[in-house]
């Protein structure tokens, strides 16, 4: 199956790039190419490399600081702060 079709990277490609140590989207990209153009495929390469030991997709990880992760992925749960920096200003 097809995973980038800008660039007719297969996932059989992804998954071996994974298998020889690339583990985030940008090495996967360095070796294929996958999500350098239109980008659409970029979350199912993240998917692949949560599936195959890589770097989690960030919204696990945003999952995980609300609180709300799956238990199969052991990410720690990060309360989120109580107050907004002093820098962030509200828009009225």
């Amino acid at each position: 199956m097809y995973v980038c079709m800008c660039h007719a990277v297969t996932e059989d490609q992804v998954k071996q790039a994974i298998d020889k140590g690339a583990n985030s989207p940008r090495q996967i990209a360095q070796g294929c190419r996958a999500g350098t153009d239109c980008g659409s495929c970029v979350r199912r390469i993240q998917a692949l490399l949560g599936e195959h030991g890589g770097r989690p997709c960030p919204t696990a990880r945003l999952a995980a600081k609300l609180g709300l992760a799956d238990p199969e992925l052991n990410l720690p749960a990060e309360p989120l702060p109580q107050k907004l920096p002093a820098k962030v200003r509200r828009i009225a």
